[in-house]
């Protein structure tokens, strides 16, 4: 496998440091965890199928101490009960943001009032902004074949 060519974020001048700027905002709110930030991150990157993002929110969530366990069932959260009612919230609001023209309704009422129940309008602007933002990430990746485990050997 190859990358197609650089990350545009890398290429075009200002904007690796713009995306991240906008990243750090997001996730600067204590309200939300940084764990809580990876396993929203990784699971828009499992349905938007960037592998970097996947192995790098991953790993994140393990430095954070999360388990083995719980980080393989991500992609199936609903199934298990491994997930809190507040980490549950957010990724089905991740699904929703991630998947927007899945549905007549992007985001229906009934997964945004849930989210709504369990974070304050700050904590809930800093998961959607950061559900964005790991998007935008995703599709940068994805649409430039940007390599797994590639940024680490370079590093």
């Amino acid at each position: 496998m190859q990358s197609r060519m650089t990350n545009p974020a890398f290429a075009v001048p200002g904007a690796m440091s713009a995306l991240q700027a906008i990243s750090q905002a997001a996730q600067a709110n204590p309200a939300v965890s940084h764990q809580l930030h990876a396993l929203v991150h990784l699971r828009a990157s499992q349905i938007n199928g960037c592998s970097v993002c996947v192995d790098l929110h991953a790993a994140d969530l393990k430095k954070l101490g999360d388990t083995d366990r719980r980080i393989i069932a991500v992609a199936a959260w609903r199934e298990t009960s491994w997930f809190t009612g507040p980490e549950r919230a957010a990724l089905a609001l991740t699904e929703a943001v991630t998947r927007l023209s899945d549905r007549a309704d992007p985001v229906p009422d009934a997964i945004w009032d849930e989210a709504r129940a369990h974070f304050d309008e700050p904590a809930l602007a800093s998961l959607v902004l950061s559900i964005g933002m790991i998007n935008i990430w995703n599709r940068l990746n994805a649409a430039t074949r940007q390599i797994a485990g590639a940024w680490k050997a370079a590093a």
